[in-house]
């Protein structure tokens, strides 16, 4: 029976780009397994997200640092990071797994994972507690390099990938807006609404309830691939002596080629000034005027974070593909990195303001929303560098631990991230270095790193 028209008999071996330049047309997609892509796109930033507007304050009630408010960057950046360096230890197992028995199971490990470190972060009352539930959250969950293979094997051809990539980016962005909204709003509800919220229990774990919801999330999406989610098929060739053998068990060193090298790089500079920047925004919001922050209180930062994921969102669904369709991958990817400089600067600025103006509303507002406009710019970034992830690898079933090499190297700029901007942070203010400026004179150099390696990039 003639097949040749069938998708289904795309190779798992055929190149990810085909050399004609013809262009075909769409091809259909499987909706309900987009759908339920696009739902784990949803839950997956809520966790690490609904943290960021109270993790400051935990940190300070906790009393682990005696009271120093510009030493509370060095604990929270601790608390950021270690889920980075559980994570950097096993998403690669985990992405080499999947190639073994599927990413259905792991994608089940690491929603149940990271749902009951959720739990375990909203009961802790120790810093050791906080430190031991971000560990199991890394440790468990893989979902983020699988969810890329997934979606690279279920998309037949690279300009699909780019079509529906704003789906998929909205849905995180709204997952980003969702996340600050639950942890700014819900903590400390005894607080807000004392006669719901009267019980002893939440005195004693007044964070518990942004994590109980949270938690929610990835039970929904526990149970829609548990009960949805089709898994994708295995390619297996003879070896040397007849038996079936999985072909992803070829030497990762043969992965290791300039093509596939430069854009990890980038993914992994972009992913280091990206978390960096998630972990000062809320500490400089939370750090008080007299230290050169704006003193935000919780519900604020996360009113601001979430305002910004939602717009972040929209513009993208809007203008991501028409953009790089117009201006080319290469070229927009340069662009928007070269954002982050002035995104950097914009906080001196603020502090200035502040410092000359007072906390006044008018001169603070536009100058945060410029900075949020030019994070949505340099927030778009991330869809070219995994286009160029997901082009660099040489066949379908490699995507997998191409996609996992991408994201363990993330995930060890991400473990640097958090921990050196925070710390850098505290240590400038404490200091005194630059006029408390240290902290952004270093990122505007290592943004300038980030636009070279842009600029090596092959296509």
């Amino acid at each position: 029976m003639d097949t040749s028209n069938s998708p289904r008999t795309t190779s798992e071996t055929t190149p990810l780009v085909s050399a004609g330049t013809s262009k075909k047309p769409k091809t259909p997609l499987p909706k309900l397994q987009i759908g339920i892509l696009m739902t784990l796109r949803l839950v997956e930033p809520i966790a690490s997200m609904s943290i960021f507007p109270y993790i400051n304050q935990l940190i300070r009630e906790l009393g682990i640092t005696g009271g120093d408010d510009a030493a509370v960057g060095y604990y929270a950046g601790i608390t950021e990071s270690l889920f980075f360096v559980a994570q950097t230890l096993t998403v690669l197992r985990w992405s080499r797994l999947s190639d073994r028995i599927g990413r259905k199971p792991v994608l089940l490990v690491g929603l149940s994972g990271t749902c009951m470190s959720m739990l375990c972060f909203g009961l802790s009352t120790t810093f050791w507690g906080l430190v031991v539930s971000r560990c199991m959250c890394g440790v468990l969950n893989g979902n983020v390099s699988v969810l890329e293979d997934y979606a690279g094997r279920i998309d037949r051809l690279l300009r699909i990938w780019l079509r529906d990539l704003p789906c998929f980016q909205i849905m995180w962005c709204i997952g980003g807006f969702i996340g600050p909204l639950i942890g700014g709003m819900l903590a400390r509800p005894q607080d807000n609404w004392p006669e719901l919220f009267a019980h002893p229990f939440w005195s004693k774990y007044p964070y518990f309830l942004p994590c109980a919801v949270s938690a929610c999330m990835f039970v929904l999406g526990f149970l829609v691939v548990l009960f949805f989610l089709e898994e994708v098929s295995f390619t297996y060739y003879l070896d040397d002596r007849g038996g079936l053998s999985q072909i992803s068990n070829m030497p990762m060193r043969s992965l290791l080629t300039p093509t596939i090298v430069i854009p990890i790089a980038n993914y992994a500079m972009l992913a280091l000034l990206d978390i960096a920047l998630m972990a000062i925004l809320p500490l400089f919001l939370s750090t008080p005027t007299y230290l050169g922050g704006l003193g935000f209180t919780p519900s604020r930062i996360g009113l601001w974070m979430g305002i910004y994921a939602m717009a972040n969102g929209i513009f993208q669904a809007l203008f991501f593909a028409k953009i790089v369709d117009w201006v080319g991958p290469k070229r927009f990817f340069c662009g928007a990195v070269s954002c982050f400089a002035p995104i950097i600067l914009m906080f001196p600025i603020m502090s200035w303001l502040v410092h000359a103006r007072g906390m006044v509303d008018h001169a603070i507002t536009p100058t945060l929303i410029s900075q949020l406009a030019l994070t949505m710019i340099w927030d778009m970034a991330y869809g070219t560098v995994f286009m160029f992830i997901t082009a660099s690898a040489p066949t379908k079933n490699v995507l997998g631990t191409v996609n996992g090499l991408g994201q363990t190297s993330a995930s060890m700029a991400r473990v640097v991230g958090p921990a050196f901007a925070t710390s850098l942070f505290a240590f400038s203010k404490e200091h005194n270095i630059l006029n408390g400026n240290a902290v952004y004179v270093v990122f505007i150099v290592l943004a300038g790193v980030l636009r070279w390696l842009g600029s090596q990039v092959a296509r």
